[in-house]
């Protein structure tokens, strides 16, 4: 029997583990670590980068004795799988510290303390999304446990990073991240990670409910589909990957990620590494936030807990957000002063050759509809030799069938045995034509009128509005504007 794409992944990585662990050397130089990280186009894992970072000791019961008595906010979640994904405003809070948070997770009969209304074999916990300078403030020598500069980042430290802390079963909805590429460092426990393409979008039926900045959720519980409602999901080709301790994953810009904790309790710390990209992304940003708290509020003025994400703390007057905007196309061209030359690609409809162009901005920035959210900017270079090896292991697509139709949780099954994606035009253009391609299948899908169909809610036209497709091109006729 053929072994899985997915098994490879895992394969590769634990020999690479082995192959460099007694050697103490790392495989990449900081130089080398970001090339690589501002030019690869798929998700990959780094091995053995931390063997000396001190944060590599960071399980939770230490973590417990650091934070002793400080209250964290556990997100709570239940085991069971429902074809509709558990967003963070279908779910309950607790607050309490990592000490009552380890007790409840290996006494599984605890009756008393924050967790008591909690059953194990019910529920997981989850400490997301926890920033070192809240978490840590007043320990902040303990910021330089984590030490990014390793990756070619100088001054890179726990300051701009996050904590995460779950029990088994603990995950994050499917997602995209409009700013930045992530790289995450898997402390202790293993995560299993199911990513997908940024082509693949429209399979993803992406949607801006619950509204939190930054992140576009897909209405798919991707574990467990439910395919009758969403039926182009069945086209979306999943890359998974299971990282262990010791482990950095990068996660490219816009790359759509399931994330559960599958061992009894894990500790992950990510970075956001900002991008070129982020300037106009943030007055994509700006727009989504005006349109969304705008057709929300009014549909329903005293309750925002149904739709907006508990993360989101922040004023959602039109008024701020208006002001937010302006920040934002202000900012975009502030940068691009100072650089002079905006280099920009562009997607022709008769899909030529895909295309770079400078602009000075100064002059005008071109909007082209059909320019993809998929294309950064920046000019494609030719194809350079394979990154990958024992200390970079690329993250290869799996085949399976959606759970759905086999009954069980996903599996891995060889398929082409294409295990890394190559870099160059003629493979974007064919991603490009599968993307365009399948919102013109899911707009035929959706056109199919029936009684229980012809209700249109505010989501449903907010999912349009706010499409990141739609959002960009708004953003480039913006900053058209006040260019002339």
């Amino acid at each position: 029997m053929a072994a899985s794409p997915g098994a490879t992944t895992d394969t590769a990585l634990a020999a690479g583990a082995r192959e460099k662990e007694a050697k103490h050397v790392k495989p990449f130089t900081p130089e080398k670590a970001k090339e690589i990280i501002l030019s690869l186009q798929q998700p990959a894992v780094f091995c053995n980068m931390v063997f000396d970072w001190p944060a590599r000791h960071w399980n939770a019961k230490h973590l417990s004795e650091v934070l002793h008595g400080k209250q964290i906010r556990f997100r709570m979640g239940m085991k069971s799988t429902d074809t509709v994904p558990q967003f963070e405003t279908t779910c309950s809070y607790v607050e309490a510290t990592l000490e009552e948070f380890l007790t409840w997770n290996c006494d599984q009969s605890c009756v008393s303390g924050p967790f008591r209304d909690y059953d194990h074999s019910q529920f997981w916990a989850y400490a997301d999304y926890k920033y070192f300078v809240h978490l840590f403030e007043d320990k902040t020598d303990i910021f330089q446990d984590v030490i990014w500069s390793d990756f070619g980042f100088p001054g890179r430290t726990g300051r701009e990073s996050t904590l995460w802390i779950g029990s088994l079963g603990a995950h994050t909805p499917c997602h995209l991240d409009t700013y930045g590429c992530n790289l995450v460092f898997q402390v202790q426990g293993r995560k299993r990670w199911h990513l997908f393409p940024p082509e693949d979008t429209p399979f993803l039926y992406p949607t801006r409910i619950p509204y939190e900045e930054s992140s576009v959720f897909s209405k798919v519980n991707v574990v467990n589909p439910d395919l009758k409602r969403f039926p182009q999901f069945r086209k979306a080709q999943r890359y998974t990957v299971t990282l262990n301790p010791g482990q950095i994953l990068f996660v490219p810009r816009h790359w759509w990620h399931y994330v559960e904790s599958i061992d009894p309790v894990t500790v992950s710390i990510n970075s956001w590494i900002e991008l070129e990209e982020d300037h106009q992304a943030r007055v994509e940003e700006a727009i989504t936030r005006i349109l969304v708290c705008a057709l929300k509020t009014a549909e329903n003025p005293g309750n925002t807990r149904a739709w907006l994400n508990p993360t989101e703390v922040g004023e959602t007057s039109h008024e701020i957000n208006c002001c937010y905007l302006n920040g934002a196309v202000s900012a975009f061209f502030d940068h691009y002063r100072t650089s002079k030359v905006v280099e920009t690609e562009t997607l022709r409809t008769n899909r030529e050759h895909t295309k770079t162009e400078k602009l000075n901005v100064h002059n005008q920035i071109q909007v082209d509809p059909t320019c993809s959210q998929n294309f950064a900017m920046g000019s494609i270079e030719q194809e350079a030799p394979s990154p990958f090896g024992p200390d970079l292991v690329a993250v290869i697509p799996s085949s399976e069938e959606p759970s759905s139709e086999r009954g069980g949780v996903f599996e891995s099954d060889d398929e082409d045995g294409e295990h890394f994606v190559k870099l160059h035009c003629t493979k974007r253009q064919r991603m490009m034509s599968k993307s365009e391609n399948a919102a013109v299948g899911q707009i035929a899908s959706n056109s199919i009128i029936t009684p229980s169909q012809t209700f249109i809610s505010t989501d449903d036209l907010l999912d349009c509005l706010v499409n990141p497709q739609v959002t960009r091109i708004v953003a480039q006729l913006l900053i058209q504007g006040r260019n002339l």
